[in-house]
């Protein structure tokens, strides 16, 4: 994004040049250069927009399944919603989190390598306080989780490894499966300090409490399915997913379906005591032209033009032109 001068930047730029401190040519010379832009190979950007985006297009809907997943097992307000995708070294993500946190690693095959769920100390308190009957309170806990803390959250996550298999069955098919539960970062030695690691960040609310929850991709994970992370792919995928058999129901009871059709010969206006006063042999003109074609209505929507006429004994309509949606019609 070019930078914006303010008025006295500009007065001052112009003084210079007309006082001969600055040289036209010069910034001219500068500007046609080319510039120089610094790339951080220890942050290589391996995913391209689109891929994040698809990306974040899976984990919106895992989201939603996490947070029917967590409301019916913790009978209680559960919001969970992605905040961010980012691409970033896999050291960064270690030292983003906490040194004590609740860590969740799961395999994913056939797909190799490990995904990580870092779920805030925050949240972790609060889904246990509601699991052995409290409000959803946060605990403030200095020391580590018990075992029978670290039980009762390996056995809640282990249940929700299905909304990880639906939500990405979209992509490809994967058999999660939650391996290892760990508290301090500091075990993690899952991959290189430098491989890159897509990290999406989700906000999630328990009753009153809130807190992160990040889930940890490693390239090595994503690299086999990277071509089906496209738009392109996506949109196959929809037209391969419509079953064949319910569209042709679908369509076979549309065509069947009523509609109400009418012929409008045409509308007039006339006063309260005009209407009082009439009487037999009374003529009521109308807004409609003899040499004009009549509007068809289907549902009261105007859709054809149409000239009146009888076809077996009865009155009739012939269609003359079609009037599409945005179209206007002579009056």
């Amino acid at each position: 994004m070019d930078e914006v001068l303010s008025q006295n930047e500009i007065d001052a730029l112009l003084s210079a040049i007309t006082s001969g401190e600055m040289d036209a040519e010069e910034l001219k010379k500068e500007e046609q250069e080319k510039k120089v832009r610094v790339y951080d190979f220890k942050r290589a950007l391996r995913f391209s927009k689109d891929q994040i985006r698809s990306i974040s297009r899976i984990h919106e809907n895992y989201a939603r399944m996490l947070t029917t997943y967590f409301s019916s097992q913790l009978r209680t307000y559960v919001n969970i919603s992605v905040t961010s995708v980012d691409q970033v070294p896999f050291e960064e993500f270690v030292r983003s989190i906490q040194k004590v946190t609740i860590l969740n690693i799961y395999s994913v095959e056939p797909l190799d390598g490990n995904l990580i769920m870092e779920v805030n100390p925050n949240i972790g308190y609060a889904l246990l306080d509601r699991i052995l009957g409290g409000k959803g309170n946060t605990i403030n806990k200095n020391n580590n989780l018990t075992e029978i803390e670290k039980l009762l959250l390996r056995q809640f996550f282990e249940k929700a490894v299905y909304t990880l298999e639906e939500s990405w069955a979209s992509v490809t098919e994967i058999k999660p499966r939650l391996e290892e539960f760990e508290e301090n970062p500091q075990f993690l030695q899952m991959v290189a300090p430098n491989d890159t690691v897509v990290v999406v960040s989700m906000t999630a609310a328990i009753g009153e409490t809130t807190g992160m929850i990040n889930i940890c991709i490693p390239h090595i994970i994503l690299e086999p399915i990277i071509p089906k992370l496209s738009v392109h792919y996506w949109m196959q995928a929809e037209k391969k997913n419509r079953d064949a058999t319910a569209f042709n129901k679908m369509s076979k009871n549309l065509k069947q379906t009523e509609v109400e059709v009418k012929s409008i010969l045409g509308e007039g206006a006339i006063a309260i005591n005009e209407f009082l006063a009439l009487k037999q042999n009374d003529v009521i003109t109308l807004d409609q032209k003899i040499d004009l074609p009549l509007r068809l209505t289907i549902n009261n929507e105007v859709k054809f033009l149409v000239q009146p006429g009888k076809y077996k004994n009865k009155m009739s309509v012939q269609i003359l032109d079609e009037i599409k949606r945005g179209e206007q019609y002579d009056e």
